[in-house]
């Protein structure tokens, strides 16, 4: 059997949400900045609040403010529940100045026992803490690092800051000490989290983690190889029972449709864990920041289109950036037992027929292809039956995925198999020159494993995440709505594990798709994203390979609600509003030449010295 290429080491997931203490002058908020990115727009949520008269307390504010990157927004609420259900990435500094303004509010300190607003709002942050989809850093003092003055007040605050630290540090991934400008990270038990012994040999086949915690001796090696994780960290592969050697079983009621033998021999990979990815060139996007303000134009003058360069200097990881010459399409076919309870305006079979139009050159994003000179890839990955006769159907997972309302749909071993042909199809588009990539599904019924998955990850009920998508009547968008309802039920427990929440609730394409975004990331190639079930396996590659969304860029708005919720957990603007609705990635293909275009006004464009177009007062 072909081996997939994994190449570097084995990364640890990277953390959602972190906390960072420390005492005065630790150099702890220096240390939370530099966990997010410079070149995003993070929200930064001061608490201080200002003091008239105070001018040194004025001094400190704006000495924070001027080291934030100008793409920062400052955020000065005293919400930071309400700040914390919007999109990440957030970071909040500090929460011994926010716990004291909840202590003033509510006239806690000369009180004789502490007011049950001051209670609430501390059980409501930490929540809300637990509740966030989006990337959060908070800031906080350790209260065992600095002076508590011996008064009523002090034990107060001291008693009520060391409370909120230990439920907050139970309610993040990842709990950071900062010491003199020193990091160090904590375990669960409060102790320093000691670091792996190396790996020396691959775990066994059939390795599990029971729900108890407790490793198996297989699983050793894979434990090991998650470096210095705390323990108690979110799983990062699905467990299994074996019936026999690297063969999954799965409770009879749960079971997926069949699949084709032929492609379900046993696994020869090692198990998938999450892997961030390296970020763009942020020194390359800078001078393409720089490169713009100095051309002959407007402040501001090329609008999206400077950005949309300056994200592609980033990933090209040079200045001016070259026009994209080599884009792709990955168009991926599968059925989804989802759509035999009439969830689509569509026959569940319709998806065979869809990619018969691919392959003939007739659907919308084959004409557009043609027309940006973009080459189009049509491939089979769990279509009940294959297109065309003869078909081998190698990159097949399962022939139709499970109905998810009832059963999973998929194996874990198809799970995995499905996200490392998304690798592989990646790695073979780059391999044959492509520069920019864009792939779709061309699946019927897609929409509906799509908005279960949106749900799970972002906490919104099936009524917000449901839409018209290939035009449904009332009646198929209340049958769609039971069906993403009865879902999300499967889907919950599994909200912590990517892999096993796609395996449940999701498909063979959304998986393959999520594989390919993943791995094009890891191979520092662009991606254009269309469309919900490429929005949907964007969110799940994000969780498995943290940082692949930086190389991302949205084709376009859309009319689903789970779309938006998408856009908004991914910090992702789209570049068009045409409503397209062919959710075949025809918007994908059309964001193309306007790439080309960014890259050359970029490149081209004469500068204002050059020019001698120079604004009035600027000389």
């Amino acid at each position: 059997m072909e081996r997939i290429r994994d190449d570097g080491p084995v990364s640890s997931p990277a953390p959602r949400r972190t906390l960072v203490l420390g005492g005065t002058r630790s150099g702890k908020s220096g240390y939370a900045e530099d966990l997010l990115p410079a070149d995003t727009a993070v929200r930064y949520a001061a608490t201080a609040r200002r003091l008239p008269g105070d001018d040194e307390w004025e001094a400190r504010i704006a000495a924070h403010r001027g080291r934030r990157p100008a793409t920062w927004v400052t955020v000065e609420s005293p919400d930071l529940v309400g700040e914390l259900s919007g999109p990440g990435p957030l970071l909040v500094d500090d929460l011994g100045t926010w716990l004291t303004n909840v202590l003033d509010d509510a006239s806690a300190w000369t009180e004789p026992t502490l007011p049950p607003a001051v209670t609430r709002r501390a059980e409501a942050l930490v929540d809300a803490v637990r509740r966030t989809r989006g990337r959060v850093v908070l800031v906080s003092a350790e209260v065992g690092m600095g002076v508590v003055p011996e008064t009523r007040s002090g034990r107060v605050f001291r008693d009520q800051l060391g409370a909120l630290n230990a439920a907050l540090a139970e309610a993040c991934d990842e709990t950071v000490l900062v010491i003199a400008g020193l990091a160090v990270p904590l375990s669960p038990a409060g102790g320093l989290a000691a670091p792996a012994p190396p790996q020396t040999e691959a775990p066994s086949a059939g390795a599990t983690t029971p729900d108890n915690g407790v490793v198996a001796p297989g699983a050793a090696a894979a434990v090991a190889a998650a470096g210095s994780r705390p323990v108690g960290a979110r799983p990062v592969m699905p467990a299994a029972t074996t019936s026999g050697p690297g063969v999954a079983t799965r409770p009879a009621e749960s079971a997926p449709r069949e699949a084709d033998p032929a492609v379900l021999a046993p696994a020869d990979f090692e198990p998938l864990r999450p892997q961030p990815v390296t970020r763009p060139d942020v020194a390359a996007r800078r001078e393409a920041v720089a490169r713009i303000s100095a051309l002959a134009v407007p402040v501001g003058g090329l609008g999206e289109l400077g950005e949309l360069g300056a994200w592609l200097a980033a990933c090209q990881g040079e200045c001016p950036p070259r026009p994209p010459v080599q884009a792709r399409v990955l168009l991926v076919a599968d059925d989804h037992g989802i759509a035999e309870a009439g969830v689509s305006a569509y026959p569940s079979d319709a998806g065979r027929a869809r990619a018969a139009a691919a392959l003939a050159g007739t659907l919308p994003v084959t004409i557009a292809a043609r027309t940006a000179g973009a080459a189009v890839r049509t491939v089979d990955v769990g279509l009940s039956f294959p297109v065309t006769d003869g078909d081998a159907g190698e990159h097949v997972v399962a022939r139709g995925s499970g109905r998810i309302d009832r059963a999973d749909a998929l194996t874990s071993e198809q799970a995995e198999r499905a996200y490392r042909t998304g690798q592989r199809l990646a790695d073979e588009e780059i391999d044959a020159g492509a520069d920019v990539l864009v792939p779709a599904s061309l699946a019927v019924g897609a929409t509906t494993p799509a908005s279960v998955l949106v749900a799970a990850l972002t906490g919104a009920e099936p009524v917000a995440v449901i839409g018209r998508g290939s035009g449904i009547d009332d009646n198929t968008w209340m049958r769609k709505a039971a069906a993403v309802r009865d879902a999300l039920r499967r889907a919950r427990e599994h909200l912590r594990d990517p892999l096993a929440l796609l395996r449940t609730v999701g498909g063979s394409d959304i998986v393959v798709i999520a594989g390919f975004l993943a791995r094009a990331a890891d191979r520092r190639v662009p991606v254009v994203l269309d469309g919900l079930v490429v929005g949907a396996a964007a969110l799940l590659a994000e969780e498995l390979a943290p940082g692949a969304r930086e190389w991302w860029v949205a084709a376009q708005g859309s009319t689903e609600p789970a779309m938006t919720l998408v856009l908004e957990h991914l910090s992702l603007t789209p570049v068009l509003g045409l409503g397209l609705r062919t959710d075949d990635g025809t918007a994908g293909v059309a964001v193309l030449p306007l790439l080309v275009t960014a890259a050359r006004l970029i490149a081209e464009t004469g500068t204002a010295v050059d020019t001698g177009i120079v604004p009035l007062g600027a000389g």
